[in-house]
């Protein structure tokens, strides 16, 4: 077991004792979502994730979210569009949720994220993992 599912195993771990009312449930459920999401290898880390947003018609707004300026928003609908149902639904059974619920919420906070791991207007470099876990622990507290 890699480092990586260690980190997941805890996530999820946190993640089903917020579900049953132990812990910040809205949080917990969402970073669980987020770094599922991250590491789905149909989606391919965030360079993937900006690949498909471009490949959709969405370069626009996924640009937004890496640049200085404003995020654009994006819509429950958009994000099944652009990720599919694949990875969606493997969040989605993950977490006891519908992959509508799971699309809802990276509606609200994927921009954000993305914002959160493209501080310079620049795609990360290096180790993308310890970045984006280290961000995301931050993102959530806020």
């Amino acid at each position: 077991m890699g480092l990586f599912d260690s980190i997941a195993g805890q996530v999820a771990q946190q993640a089903a004792s917020a579900l049953s009312g132990k812990h910040n449930a809205d949080g917990n459920q969402i970073m669980t979502m987020l770094t599922g999401l991250l590491n789905n290898p149909e989606i391919g880390g965030i360079g993937g994730l900006v690949s498909a947003f471009q490949k959709n018609g969405l370069g626009d707004v996924v640009a937004s979210w890496i640049s200085n300026n404003t995020n654009l928003p994006i819509s429950a609908e958009q994000i099944q569009s652009v990720l599919g149902q694949g990875p969606l639904q493997d969040v989605a059974s993950k977490m006891g949720l519908s992959s509508g619920d799971v699309a809802s919420a990276l509606s609200e906070r994927l921009p954000g994220l993305v914002d959160q791991l493209t501080p310079n207007g620049q795609l990360p470099s290096g180790d993308l993992m310890a970045q984006g876990l280290g961000m995301l622990k931050g993102f959530m507290k806020s």
